[in-house]
Protein backbone atom coordinates (compact mmCIF):
# COMPACT_ATOMS: atom_id res chain seq x y z
CA UNK A 1 0.00 0.00 0.00
CA UNK A 2 2.98 2.40 0.81
CA UNK A 3 4.10 1.58 -2.66
CA UNK A 4 1.35 2.23 -4.32
CA UNK A 5 0.90 5.42 -2.81
CA UNK A 6 4.50 6.88 -2.98
CA UNK A 7 4.22 5.79 -7.03
CA UNK A 8 0.68 7.72 -7.54
CA UNK A 9 1.24 10.80 -9.84
CA UNK A 10 0.45 14.45 -8.47
CA UNK A 11 -0.79 17.04 -10.08
CA UNK A 12 0.23 20.67 -10.57
CA UNK A 13 -1.29 23.89 -11.99
CA UNK A 14 1.13 25.32 -14.77
CA UNK A 15 -0.22 28.77 -15.70
CA UNK A 16 1.54 29.93 -19.77
CA UNK A 17 0.98 33.57 -20.46
CA UNK A 18 1.86 34.49 -23.63
CA UNK A 19 2.12 38.27 -25.73
CA UNK A 20 2.15 35.71 -28.78
CA UNK A 21 0.87 32.13 -29.65
CA UNK A 22 2.25 30.19 -26.58
CA UNK A 23 4.22 27.94 -28.62
CA UNK A 24 7.75 29.11 -27.00
CA UNK A 25 5.96 29.16 -23.50
CA UNK A 26 4.49 25.35 -24.05
CA UNK A 27 7.77 23.96 -25.45
CA UNK A 28 10.09 25.31 -22.67
CA UNK A 29 7.02 24.16 -19.63
CA UNK A 30 7.10 20.57 -21.29
CA UNK A 31 10.72 20.53 -21.48
CA UNK A 32 10.88 21.07 -18.03
CA UNK A 33 8.14 19.25 -16.39
CA UNK A 34 9.11 16.24 -18.32
CA UNK A 35 11.73 15.82 -15.81
CA UNK A 36 9.70 15.12 -12.84
CA UNK A 37 8.01 11.84 -13.93
CA UNK A 38 6.21 11.95 -10.40
CA UNK A 39 4.21 14.79 -11.71
CA UNK A 40 2.02 15.90 -14.01
CA UNK A 41 1.27 19.66 -15.23
CA UNK A 42 -2.26 20.77 -15.30
CA UNK A 43 -1.86 23.13 -18.37
CA UNK A 44 -3.23 26.89 -18.71
CA UNK A 45 -2.71 28.51 -21.84
CA UNK A 46 -3.10 31.98 -22.31
CA UNK A 47 -2.14 33.19 -25.39
CA UNK A 48 -2.70 36.75 -27.14
CA UNK A 49 -2.42 38.80 -23.60
CA UNK A 50 -1.56 42.30 -24.93
CA UNK A 51 -2.94 44.77 -22.37
CA UNK A 52 -3.73 45.01 -18.67
CA UNK A 53 -7.38 43.95 -19.25
CA UNK A 54 -6.90 41.00 -21.12
CA UNK A 55 -4.58 40.31 -17.77
CA UNK A 56 -6.70 40.91 -15.17
CA UNK A 57 -8.69 37.80 -15.68
CA UNK A 58 -6.16 35.64 -16.31
CA UNK A 59 -4.59 36.75 -12.84
CA UNK A 60 -7.51 35.72 -10.95
CA UNK A 61 -7.23 32.12 -12.77
CA UNK A 62 -3.86 32.01 -11.45
CA UNK A 63 -5.12 32.95 -7.70
CA UNK A 64 -7.79 30.84 -7.88
CA UNK A 65 -5.57 27.71 -8.93
CA UNK A 66 -2.14 28.31 -7.49
CA UNK A 67 0.92 26.67 -9.19
CA UNK A 68 4.02 27.67 -11.69
CA UNK A 69 3.56 31.18 -13.70
CA UNK A 70 5.76 30.94 -16.79
CA UNK A 71 5.65 34.32 -18.87
CA UNK A 72 6.83 35.60 -22.24
CA UNK A 73 6.00 39.31 -22.37
CA UNK A 74 7.70 41.58 -23.64
CA UNK A 75 6.02 45.09 -22.40
CA UNK A 76 8.35 45.67 -19.34
CA UNK A 77 5.30 47.60 -17.68
CA UNK A 78 2.73 44.33 -18.20
CA UNK A 79 5.54 42.04 -16.97
CA UNK A 80 6.28 43.69 -14.14
CA UNK A 81 2.57 43.87 -13.43
CA UNK A 82 2.91 39.97 -12.95
CA UNK A 83 5.87 39.90 -10.88
CA UNK A 84 4.22 41.78 -8.61
CA UNK A 85 0.68 40.28 -8.41
CA UNK A 86 2.22 36.97 -8.45
CA UNK A 87 4.72 37.97 -5.13
CA UNK A 88 1.08 39.35 -3.61
CA UNK A 89 -0.15 35.58 -4.19
CA UNK A 90 2.90 34.27 -3.44
CA UNK A 91 3.36 31.81 -6.32
CA UNK A 92 7.09 31.24 -8.18
CA UNK A 93 6.67 33.36 -11.76
CA UNK A 94 9.76 33.68 -14.42
CA UNK A 95 9.60 35.45 -17.56
CA UNK A 96 11.32 33.40 -19.73
CA UNK A 97 12.43 35.48 -22.79
CA UNK A 98 13.92 38.32 -20.28
CA UNK A 99 17.50 36.38 -19.37
CA UNK A 100 17.61 35.00 -22.70
CA UNK A 101 17.28 38.77 -24.29
CA UNK A 102 19.30 40.42 -21.21
CA UNK A 103 22.50 37.91 -23.07
CA UNK A 104 21.86 39.39 -26.19
CA UNK A 105 21.74 42.53 -25.31
CA UNK A 106 24.60 42.70 -23.23
CA UNK A 107 26.92 40.80 -26.08
CA UNK A 108 25.36 42.57 -28.99
CA UNK A 109 25.86 46.45 -27.17
CA UNK A 110 22.34 47.27 -28.80
CA UNK A 111 18.68 46.85 -26.93
CA UNK A 112 16.02 44.76 -27.92
CA UNK A 113 13.02 46.10 -30.05
CA UNK A 114 10.75 44.30 -27.65
CA UNK A 115 8.40 43.33 -30.81
CA UNK A 116 5.47 41.25 -29.94
CA UNK A 117 4.92 38.02 -31.98
CA UNK A 118 8.15 39.34 -33.73
CA UNK A 119 8.68 35.47 -34.68
CA UNK A 120 5.38 34.96 -36.46
CA UNK A 121 5.90 37.94 -39.35
CA UNK A 122 5.55 36.73 -42.82
CA UNK A 123 8.26 37.29 -44.07
CA UNK A 124 10.15 35.48 -46.73
CA UNK A 125 11.04 32.53 -43.92
CA UNK A 126 7.33 31.96 -43.42
CA UNK A 127 6.94 31.79 -47.42
CA UNK A 128 9.22 29.36 -47.65
CA UNK A 129 7.64 27.00 -44.94
CA UNK A 130 4.55 27.28 -46.78
CA UNK A 131 5.77 26.70 -49.85
CA UNK A 132 7.81 23.36 -48.12
CA UNK A 133 4.78 22.44 -46.14
CA UNK A 134 2.61 22.53 -49.69
CA UNK A 135 5.62 20.26 -51.41
CA UNK A 136 5.32 17.87 -48.79
CA UNK A 137 1.82 17.38 -48.98
CA UNK A 138 1.73 16.74 -52.52
CA UNK A 139 4.58 14.65 -52.46
CA UNK A 140 3.40 12.13 -49.16
CA UNK A 141 3.84 8.60 -49.63
CA UNK A 142 5.07 8.04 -53.10
CA UNK A 143 2.61 11.25 -54.82
CA UNK A 144 4.31 13.44 -57.62
CA UNK A 145 7.34 11.54 -58.52
CA UNK A 146 8.71 13.05 -61.44
CA UNK A 147 10.40 16.34 -59.67
CA UNK A 148 11.92 14.28 -56.79
CA UNK A 149 14.92 16.57 -57.86
CA UNK A 150 13.55 20.10 -56.42
CA UNK A 151 12.95 18.33 -52.97
CA UNK A 152 15.62 19.02 -50.06
CA UNK A 153 15.10 15.85 -48.36
CA UNK A 154 13.85 12.32 -49.88
CA UNK A 155 12.50 10.04 -47.04
CA UNK A 156 12.53 6.00 -47.89
CA UNK A 157 11.23 3.36 -45.56
CA UNK A 158 9.11 0.36 -45.00
CA UNK A 159 5.24 0.92 -43.49
CA UNK A 160 4.92 2.62 -39.90
CA UNK A 161 8.54 4.19 -39.62
CA UNK A 162 7.18 7.75 -39.34
CA UNK A 163 8.02 8.68 -42.99
CA UNK A 164 4.95 10.96 -43.19
CA UNK A 165 4.97 12.57 -39.64
CA UNK A 166 9.09 13.24 -40.09
CA UNK A 167 8.26 14.77 -43.32
CA UNK A 168 5.85 17.66 -42.06
CA UNK A 169 8.01 18.70 -39.37
CA UNK A 170 11.04 19.23 -41.61
CA UNK A 171 8.56 20.89 -43.88
CA UNK A 172 7.61 23.05 -41.05
CA UNK A 173 11.04 23.88 -40.94
CA UNK A 174 10.98 25.31 -44.15
CA UNK A 175 12.55 22.02 -45.98
CA UNK A 176 11.13 19.98 -48.57
CA UNK A 177 10.61 16.82 -48.13
CA UNK A 178 9.28 13.98 -50.21
CA UNK A 179 8.78 10.57 -48.64
CA UNK A 180 8.43 6.65 -50.45
CA UNK A 181 7.68 3.91 -49.09
CA UNK A 182 9.69 0.23 -49.52
CA UNK A 183 7.91 -2.28 -50.59
CA UNK A 184 9.53 -5.64 -50.94
CA UNK A 185 9.69 -6.43 -54.71
CA UNK A 186 8.70 -3.34 -55.52
CA UNK A 187 11.55 -0.71 -57.75
CA UNK A 188 12.03 2.39 -56.18
CA UNK A 189 10.43 5.31 -59.13
CA UNK A 190 13.18 6.02 -61.97
CA UNK A 191 13.20 9.41 -61.38
CA UNK A 192 14.60 9.12 -57.49
CA UNK A 193 17.84 7.83 -58.93
CA UNK A 194 17.88 10.45 -61.55
CA UNK A 195 17.55 12.99 -58.25
CA UNK A 196 21.20 15.00 -57.81
CA UNK A 197 19.80 17.97 -55.19
CA UNK A 198 17.92 15.90 -52.32
CA UNK A 199 19.37 14.00 -49.58
CA UNK A 200 18.18 10.55 -49.86
CA UNK A 201 17.99 8.86 -46.15
CA UNK A 202 16.18 5.45 -45.31
CA UNK A 203 14.42 5.73 -42.11
CA UNK A 204 14.27 1.88 -40.25
CA UNK A 205 13.11 0.40 -37.05
CA UNK A 206 13.64 -2.68 -34.98
CA UNK A 207 11.47 -5.49 -35.91
CA UNK A 208 9.59 -5.98 -32.83
CA UNK A 209 8.71 -1.98 -32.95
CA UNK A 210 7.34 -2.18 -36.22
CA UNK A 211 5.28 -5.19 -35.23
CA UNK A 212 4.07 -3.39 -32.35
CA UNK A 213 3.23 -0.32 -33.97
CA UNK A 214 1.56 -2.18 -37.45
CA UNK A 215 -0.86 -3.87 -34.85
CA UNK A 216 -1.76 -0.82 -33.22
CA UNK A 217 -2.73 1.06 -36.62
CA UNK A 218 -5.75 1.56 -37.67
CA UNK A 219 -6.86 -0.58 -40.55
CA UNK A 220 -9.03 0.37 -43.45
CA UNK A 221 -11.00 -2.68 -45.56
CA UNK A 222 -8.75 -2.17 -48.55
CA UNK A 223 -9.66 -5.63 -50.56
CA UNK A 224 -7.16 -8.35 -50.21
CA UNK A 225 -5.21 -7.11 -47.70
CA UNK A 226 -3.33 -9.48 -45.29
CA UNK A 227 -3.10 -8.35 -41.69
CA UNK A 228 -1.26 -11.69 -41.13
CA UNK A 229 1.73 -10.63 -43.46
CA UNK A 230 1.65 -7.19 -42.11
CA UNK A 231 2.02 -7.56 -38.90
CA UNK A 232 4.35 -10.96 -39.02
CA UNK A 233 7.98 -10.46 -37.99
CA UNK A 234 9.45 -12.48 -39.85
CA UNK A 235 7.92 -10.69 -42.71
CA UNK A 236 9.05 -7.60 -41.23
CA UNK A 237 12.20 -8.36 -40.77
CA UNK A 238 12.48 -9.63 -44.60
CA UNK A 239 11.36 -6.07 -45.45
CA UNK A 240 13.62 -4.29 -43.46
CA UNK A 241 16.66 -6.67 -45.04
CA UNK A 242 15.12 -5.34 -48.18
CA UNK A 243 15.53 -1.52 -47.52
CA UNK A 244 18.84 -2.02 -45.60
CA UNK A 245 20.17 -3.43 -49.21
CA UNK A 246 18.56 -0.57 -50.96
CA UNK A 247 20.12 1.83 -48.77
CA UNK A 248 23.45 0.46 -49.05
CA UNK A 249 23.65 0.20 -52.68
CA UNK A 250 22.78 3.80 -53.45
CA UNK A 251 24.89 4.89 -50.51
CA UNK A 252 21.68 6.62 -48.46
CA UNK A 253 22.46 6.63 -45.39
CA UNK A 254 20.13 5.40 -42.31
CA UNK A 255 18.57 6.52 -38.97
CA UNK A 256 16.92 4.42 -36.59
CA UNK A 257 13.95 5.82 -35.59
CA UNK A 258 12.69 2.85 -32.96
CA UNK A 259 14.16 4.85 -29.93
CA UNK A 260 13.53 8.32 -31.43
CA UNK A 261 11.01 10.92 -31.61
CA UNK A 262 9.84 12.70 -34.61
CA UNK A 263 11.71 15.90 -33.58
CA UNK A 264 14.84 13.84 -32.93
CA UNK A 265 14.48 11.69 -36.45
CA UNK A 266 14.19 15.43 -38.02
CA UNK A 267 17.25 16.78 -35.52
CA UNK A 268 19.57 13.61 -37.39
CA UNK A 269 18.19 14.01 -40.60
CA UNK A 270 19.18 18.01 -40.77
CA UNK A 271 22.58 17.32 -39.39
CA UNK A 272 23.40 15.14 -42.27
CA UNK A 273 22.49 17.48 -44.86
CA UNK A 274 25.89 19.82 -44.47
CA UNK A 275 28.03 16.68 -44.21
CA UNK A 276 26.80 15.41 -47.41
CA UNK A 277 26.86 18.40 -49.34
Amino acid sequence: MESSVENRTSFFHLHLISDSTGETLISAGRAASVQFHATQPIEHVYPLIRNRKQLLPVLEAIDHSPGIVLYTIVDRELADFIDERCREMGVPCVNVLEPVMNVFQTYLGTASRRRVGAQHVMNADYFARIEALNFTMDHDDGQMPDDYDDADVVIIGISRTSKTPTSIYLANRGIKTANIPIVAGMPLPESLARATKPLIVGLVATTDRISQVRENRILGTTPGFDRGDYTDRAAISEELKYARSLCARHNWPIIDVTRRSIEETAAAIVALRPKLR
